[in-house]
């Protein structure tokens, strides 16, 4: 790989052109990375519904021509000037959450926001210079959220790009660098529940049965799985849920239901839809004196949570949890190490397996809620 370096690369892109119209698969040239930028060579992508919404472009300032996808795992190509932490040939997770290790966040030991490279989903361009590394003739294609992984080669900061364990397959840890950490770390790192209590999710996709599979992971004796698609169901006993509630099939609000069945409530709650009602349900369904609810899924902009001052007042703990708590450079090389001891499971969030030139069938996937995560093979 070293006699592309300093070079313009010119490879195949899945290129969203236009807002919900499928992506087209288009030869892209890649410019070398500059200051403090490390250009990847992605091998494996896992679409996550972030990148469904922003092709949608529904509820947000639409961008495009873009090149989305953040949920992957690559190879080091070359690196920029400054960049002495990686090199050619080492195997990474880009992340869309970066980690500088230099601002107040990053020094803190209760933060993993960082000032620098904390997620922006409106930039479209490198933070160096203000320009894309993507183009096709001539005409600049916008990045996003720092990763822009549907192209067979992209640039990314440095401190949004981790190094992990050369061994580790990554065909299947892609998925590490989203979801699973998101609700995985959601659970362990932030609801903490301890060995035997009780565990309500709310949302069974991927991310919300990541945070299952964090609470079975913590030895909880019953996890509860809510979603308004029953579907999702007996793909959550994988994970470790063991009870569903479905919202639709009660005629009182879902806290209540959950109370009679828990005696009081349960003991920890992570919701991970964005849904405001599913929100207020998660806080209003642990049990007072102790429960704590984690809330993970981001809600429309314009939404408000609502909830009375006495559920506070009756020492419930409502939290809310960014990337599972990880800081991703520092913290992500020890999660992989965790799917290589067999501490926990990833390779059942692979449902699905699709190369790069049939990349709108994984988004078909997604929009019909089949499977949970669907590989995208980037050199097929």
């Amino acid at each position: 790989m070293s006699n592309t370096a300093g070079k313009v690369i010119k490879c195949k892109a899945a290129v969203a052109w236009e807002a919900g119209k499928p992506l087209v698969i288009e030869e892209v040239e890649v410019a070398p990375p500059q200051k403090h930028e490390v250009r990847l060579k992605i091998l494996f992508n896992a679409l996550c519904h972030t990148d469904v919404y922003f092709w949608e472009a529904k509820g947000q300032k639409p961008l495009f021509p873009r090149i989305l996808g953040h949920e992957a795992s690559g190879i080091v190509e070359s690196v920029g000037e400054g960049v002495t932490e990686l090199k050619p040939g080492d195997h990474v997770l880009p992340v869309f959450t970066g980690e500088c290790k230099e601002c107040t966040h990053c020094k803190s030991e209760e933060s993993n926001l960082c000032e620098l490279l904390r997620i922006n989903t409106d930039r479209g361009t490198m933070l160096n210079d203000g320009k894309t590394r993507f183009s096709k003739d001539g005409k600049p294609i916008y990045h996003f959220v720092g990763t822009s992984t549907f192209s067979q080669y992209t640039v990314s900061h440095v401190g949004s790009v981790v190094k992990i364990n050369p061994a580790a397959p990554l065909d299947k840890v892609c998925v590490l660098s989203c979801g699973v950490c998101t609700g995985f770390g959601a659970t362990v790192n932030v609801a903490k529940p301890k060995k035997g209590s009780s565990v309500a999710i709310f949302g069974l996709g991927a991310v919300g049965l990541a945070a299952a599979e964090g609470a079975r992971v913590s030895g909880a004796s019953r996890i509860i799985g809510v979603d308004l698609n029953s579907n999702r169901f007996e793909a959550a006993k994988k994970f470790g849920v063991s009870e569903f509630v479905n919202p639709k099939d009660h005629n009182k609000p879902v806290q209540e239901v959950i109370a009679e069945m828990t005696n009081g409530g349960v003991d920890r709650s992570v919701e991970c839809t964005g849904s405001i009602d599913a929100m207020i349900s998660a806080f209003e369904c642990v049990h007072d004196g102790w429960g704590v609810a984690v809330l993970v899924g981001v809600p429309k902009i314009d939404y408000e949570f609502k909830t009375h001052p006495m559920n506070f007042l009756n020492e419930r703990t409502l939290k809310g949890a960014f990337y599972g708590k990880y800081k991703p450079r520092t913290d992500l090389p020890g999660v992989v190490e965790k799917y290589m001891n067999k501490e926990m499971e990833v390779d059942k969030f692979i449902t699905h397996s699709v190369p790069l030139s049939e990349i709108n069938k994984a988004f078909e996937y997604m929009r019909l809620g089949e499977g949970i995560r669907c590989l995208i093979c980037m050199d097929q």
